[in-house]
């Protein structure tokens, strides 16, 4: 089976959702095209430039750079990238949305030391990563992240879990996930998030609340 994920690599629940479909192709056939997403432009706030627009941004500017590693390595580099700066930022606390210091850490991790300097020099890296996103909006009615999207051309938002499930409990996940498919109607199952579940994500999540430099901003879904 083959899916394709968008992702957006300021997002912890999708960087949690990718660590548990990567337990999946561990275990089954499954062959997963990453795609970016662009939090920043669905949470646009009134006045402020698309991503696009700017030099660098959080999310964007770091997709900027998995852009250039695709085109040049393709798909399974920037897999790679994605969990380097993902285990980064999420586990280790680097700051990824700051430019030198993405340098840095994937220079250690063995990716070309000029990565970033050439992905904000090239203009079709703006490009390529706004149509991907643009077309996801348009053609799949994406609205945030993890969005993942079968070969029938099915795509669900999610799942939101947190942390990853492993070994068995990553297959059973999976099942559900990929069984959504028989509704095509069904378009929202959701478990509301109690107080002691909050406290679960924000343990779950220090090490990101920690680190980020923004608040975040989450305009309501259509």
């Amino acid at each position: 089976m083959a899916v394709q994920f968008y992702f957006d690599p300021m997002c912890p629940y999708a960087y949690q959702t990718s660590r548990w479909i990567r337990e999946v192709r561990a275990q089954r056939e499954l062959d997963i095209t990453w795609k970016f997403f662009s939090l920043e432009e669905v949470n646009l706030v009134a006045g402020k430039r698309h991503p696009w627009d700017r030099p660098w941004s959080y999310g964007f500017g770091q997709m900027r750079v998995g852009v250039l590693i695709r085109r040049e390595h393709g798909n399974d580099e920037l897999d790679r990238w994605y969990d380097t700066i993902g285990n980064a930022f999420f586990y280790d606390g680097e700051k990824m949305h700051v430019p030198d210091v993405h340098q840095k850490v994937i220079a250690a991790a063995g990716f070309d030391d000029t990565l970033v300097e050439r992905a904000l020099a090239d203009d079709t890296t703006f490009d390529e990563a706004r149509i991907e996103h643009q077309d996801a909006v348009t053609r799949y009615g994406a609205h945030g992240v993890p969005t993942i999207v079968f070969e029938s051309g099915y795509a669900v938002y999610g799942p939101v879990v947190v942390p990853a499930p492993t070994g068995e409990d990553a297959l059973a996940l999976w099942e559900l996930v990929a069984g959504w498919q028989r509704f095509p109607h069904l378009y929202e199952l959701r478990h509301p998030k109690t107080h002691h579940d909050l406290v679960h994500v924000a343990e779950q999540f220090n090490t990101y609340l920690t680190t980020r430099d923004w608040n975040t901003v989450e305009n309501p879904a259509p």
